[in-house]
């Protein structure tokens, strides 16, 4: 064989060469970074787009239907889906998993840049964004104590900054905190008796609330930039705001409402073992290596705990970097266990000297497989790990084969040179052969197509690289270094031709030689085996798509009726947390978020915060500390919410691997909305009834109780009102309107004119929302 005579001529340079392989690939190993998922673009674009107040049906109509008409003729796109909710629309494009992801984002914002005109003025901008798993938060953090929410979340924005400072970190997004607003409360009272209407105050506010370039001015040789600085540098300030004239006076803001600097109402709630809680979670950028990542964040929060105040603690609710961890040090037991079992075997046949040359395959095939992985930018996660661990038991089999021929040779009398040369080239062609061949097995799932194609592709090309430096090492490395340190006796218990002589030998060509007289029969008999092993596995066999495994977590989703205000979704959450409480000791945190599905990292599904919708999470210590496995405690609960009234509540563990969806997903399409509610209803029943499925759920959302403003179109006329201004004034009478920014540094806060708490809860007082919006009316 020329290579490996090549190899054997010129020994000192392979010697040179492991060298080289052993510095690159080991520093390719330290240096690659760790994740738990490949990163895999995911080819989806979701275009969200806000509207408050507006109910699902006008949302469609107004928003979804004029996006989705422009959206349609995208080339590349695989699907649109969409969805409509109070206040909110979010379409996603799905492309081909071929299609190029930047392109993609391109061509959807020309799109919605020509569909802008269509909607609705006070319609937000849409928000396009792709979904990117390499950027999904890594770790969790909770910070809780008895200080008050607003304390909590100042010093979360506190920690905010300091981790984002951390090399490889992409942002710390802060949630469950409250989020300080400068509001206007407006006396109803007093702007009837003065005749301001909300939109006069709310136009006031922002024409004052300015700084306005003005050129420049040119005086002597000097030329001066010219500015109006307008922008409220105290809250106070606003209350000297002139919202009115007349003959006789002037109103002030401060006649007619109160200036506060405060917070803007709850929406969501946030609890971490039953204590209020404000969340950090921390995402890096992609590339970056999680373990190193996350050990920085825990070295942050220790220095942390130690600054906090005595009544407030810091922790980590969730580190996907221990999953990842755990996978590396797994890779760096199979690869040590190999060894010693093959220096084992190898010792107990052909000497401890030559189990060396054979072992060696393992960890030179490895170290030039990080290398190659490095040079690809492929990370090290768990597919590439899994795919590590699965080759490593192939990669020994070349080295046998390769020791073990050129070990006959030099038994029968050749020289080390001469026995290498030989013994390599007999078995050149054969194990060349038979690598390839397992690599065939594996080529065909490079072609694996769509995301999860792109996902599972990192395992064959893994596997292949490994088996290819396996290959490397049989041809080249083992001759070479056989034909300089190799040393073998003259076995005297060879027969003639060559081959072992003594009990084990002599049994095994007995009884080959009568498995080879009767040939047919084993034939048959082999045939037959196969047959009944494929039938019986088959016939109990589980197929499933990923192997089920046990969580790190699990989601407990809360869905009451739509409509249903925050804290009675809190108090269906607390019912909750108490059927979860004996359990308590068999988990590390239980983390509730009431009005809020949190982040759902793993899934394209747009999750709209609302306030009829809760999650709690289960935090499940490691394997090894478990006392209860999780999946026990996910069935014992799941027994406990099956007599839930009032809300509909699943539990399903953490999903691993990519976001596939729901394992059978029906989809019922038609032109009536209330028919296709009656059909999904009656097909939820049926399918529930299929043995084996827990879980059953829709993505219809019912319509949220309304009350609705009737306004008579004469009499608004002959007060000089239109419905427009009318509608935007009940609007700001409700829900407030933001009336332009207070800045104070860095921060930003929305200046908000609305009437107090009491008027809102009442819905008679609307009654009198005509008067409150008259115009003109002199002082």
């Amino acid at each position: 064989m020329i290579v490996s005579d090549l190899a054997i001529s010129r020994s000192t340079t392979i010697l040179v060469l492991l060298l080289i392989i052993f510095i690159s690939g080991t520093y390719s190993y330290m240096t690659l970074p760790r994740e738990s998922e490949p990163e895999v673009v995911i080819p989806f674009v979701n275009v969200t787009t806000t509207y408050e107040g507006v109910s699902p049906e006008d949302m469609e109509t107004l928003v979804t239907l004029e996006l989705e008409r422009k959206l349609t003729g995208i080339k590349g796109v695989k699907e649109i889906t969409s969805r409509s909710v109070e206040g909110a629309s979010s379409i996603t494009i799905e492309f081909e998993a071929d299609f190029d992801v930047d392109d993609s984002l391109q061509k959807v914002r020309d799109k919605v840049n020509e569909a802008k005109s269509e909607l609705p003025n006070e319609a937000d901008d849409p928000v396009i964004a792709e979904i990117n798993a390499a950027e999904i938060p890594i770790v969790y953090l909770a910070l809780q104590g008895e200080v008050g929410l607003a304390a909590l979340t100042t010093l979360a924005e506190d920690i905010e900054d300091d981790v984002e400072s951390i090399a490889g970190v992409l942002d710390v997004a802060v949630v469950g905190g409250v989020e300080r607003e400068i509001r206007v409360e407006v006396d109803p009272v007093r702007v009837v008796q003065y005749g301001v209407s909300l939109t006069d105050l709310v136009n006031v506010t922002r024409q004052e609330n300015v700084n306005t370039p003005s050129g420049a001015m040119e005086m002597g040789e000097a030329k001066y930039l010219m500015r109006v600085p307008g922008e409220f540098r105290t809250p106070d300030e606003l209350t000297s705001l002139v919202v009115k004239t007349g003959s006789t006076g002037i109103v002030y803001l401060r006649d007619i409402a109160e200036v506060t600097d405060g917070y803007k109402e709850l929406q969501t709630k946030s609890r971490v073992n039953g204590d209020p809680a404000v969340t950090l979670t921390v995402s890096k950028r992609a590339g970056e290596n999680v373990i190193q990542i996350a050990e920085a964040v825990h070295a942050k929060v220790a220095e942390w705990q130690r600054r906090l105040p005595p009544n407030v603690s810091l922790g980590v609710t969730l580190d996907e970097s221990v999953f990842v961890r755990d996978m590396v040090n797994e890779l760096e037991s199979g690869i040590l266990s190999g060894l010693i079992l093959v220096l084992i075997v190898i010792f107990m046949f052909l000497g401890f000297r030559n189990a060396i040359f054979v072992a060696l395959a393992i960890p030179i095939s490895m170290l030039i497989t990080f290398v190659v992985l490095d040079l690809t930018d492929i990370t090290l996660s768990m597919v590439v790990l899994f795919a590590l661990i699965l080759a490593l038991g192939m990669l020994v089999d070349n080295g046998i084969v390769v020791i073990e021929n050129i070990y006959r040779h030099m038994q029968s009398g050749m020289s080390r040179v001469e026995a290498a040369r030989v013994g390599a080239a007999e078995v050149a062609w054969p194990i060349i052969a038979s690598t390839f061949t397992t690599i065939g097995a594996f080529f065909p799932l490079i072609f694996w197509p769509g995301m999860i194609g792109k996902f599972m592709g990192f395992l064959p090309k893994t596997v292949i690289v490994a088996l290819l430096a396996s290959l490397f090492v049989g041809l080249v490395v083992n001759p070479a270094l056989a034909s300089r340190y190799m040393r073998a006796k003259r076995e005297e218990s060879l027969s003639d031709a060559g081959a072992p002589t003594g009990v084990v030998f002599n049994t095994y060509r007995r009884f080959l030689e009568s498995m080879l007289r009767y040939r047919a029969l084993v034939t048959i008999a082999a045939v037959m085996t196969l047959v009944v092993i494929v039938r019986v596995y088959f016939a109990g066999a589980t197929i499933e798509f990923t192997p089920s495994v046990e969580p790190f977590q699990a989601h407990i989703d809360i869905d009451a009726p739509q409509g249903t205000n925050l804290d009675t979704s809190d108090a269906h959450v607390r019912r909750i947390e108490e059927l979860v409480a004996p359990v308590e000791d068999d988990v590390d945190y239980v983390i509730s978020n009431i009005g809020s599905r949190g982040t759902n990292a793993r899934s394209t599904e747009f999750a709209a915060d609302a306030t009829n919708q809760s999650r709690v999470t289960l935090d499940f210590p490691e394997l090894l500390d478990a006392k209860v496995l999780p999946s026990k405690i996910i069935e014992d609960l799941r027994g406990k919410f099956k007599n839930s009234a009032g809300v509909e509540i699943r539990i399903e563990p953490m999903e691993m691997g990519p976001p596939v969806g729901p394992p059978v997903n029906v989809e019922i399409s038609g032109d009536n909305y209330e028919t296709l509610v009656h059909l999904a209803e009656e097909f939820r029943h049926i399918i529930a009834k299929v043995p084996g499925v827990v879980d059953v759920r829709d993505d219809i959302d019912a319509n949220k109780p309304e009350m609705k403003v009737n306004v008579d179109r004469q009499q608004a006329w002959l007060l000089d009102l239109s419905t427009q201004f009318i509608g935007e004034t009940v609007k700001g009478a409700v829900s407030g309107q933001v009336a332009g920014k207070y800045r104070e540094g860095e921060d930003e806060y929305d200046v908000v004119v609305r009437f107090p708490e009491w008027f809102r809860e009442d819905p008679r007082n609307l009654e009198n929302m005509a008067l409150i919006s008259q115009k003109g009316t002199p002082i």
